[in-house]
């Protein structure tokens, strides 16, 4: 098996996430309160970090909602609950941006609302896509060739890094 090429540890993760949370704040100063949805497993996990920075840092409330879909197959898109989204900051959390699929999709539940607005966040963004998603709060970009891949690793409720391959 070969060795991973890292591209991301922990420490440094957990600094891009604090970070990260800090953006949120500066761009959101005059709310009361956003939502932070995450795309299940490593967006939620995600999520769940920004959310535990936020509080640390900040008055502002950030309710955690789950988007569940297949990324292969992301037609069927559902939340873990349904809560008011009128008039709300929500934004999107996932791992890696790759085509911009997954996130464009992901935001399917959100607009039958009138949300206030509707903001994107990655660890990871791959600097070429095939769809017009840009992410508003990104970790770290890198310039990938099409075949190469990123995968960000989560163990329970961490991220324990990134990599190339």
């Amino acid at each position: 098996m070969a060795q991973k090429n890292y591209i991301m540890d922990a420490v440094t993760a957990e600094k891009k996430l604090q970070r990260l949370a800090y953006e949120i704040l500066e761009n959101n100063s005059d709310e009361q309160q956003v939502i932070l949805a995450g795309i299940r497993e490593n967006g939620t996990v995600i999520a769940k970090y920004i959310q535990k920075n936020l509080q640390a840092i900040s008055n502002l409330y950030a309710e955690l909602v789950t988007i569940y879909l297949d990324k292969r197959v992301p037609q069927k898109v559902t939340l873990d609950k349904e809560i008011g989204f009128d008039n709300k900051v929500i934004i999107i959390i996932d791992d890696v941006t790759n085509s911009g699929k997954t996130m464009l999709h992901a935001m399917k539940p959100f607009l039958d609302h009138d949300p206030k607005k509707i903001q994107t966040l990655v660890l990871v963004e791959r600097t070429h896509k095939t769809f017009p998603i840009h992410p508003d709060y990104v970790g770290l970009s890198v310039a990938t060739t099409l075949q190469e891949h990123i995968f960000v690793e989560v163990g329970g409720d961490k991220v324990s890094g990134a990599w190339m391959e």
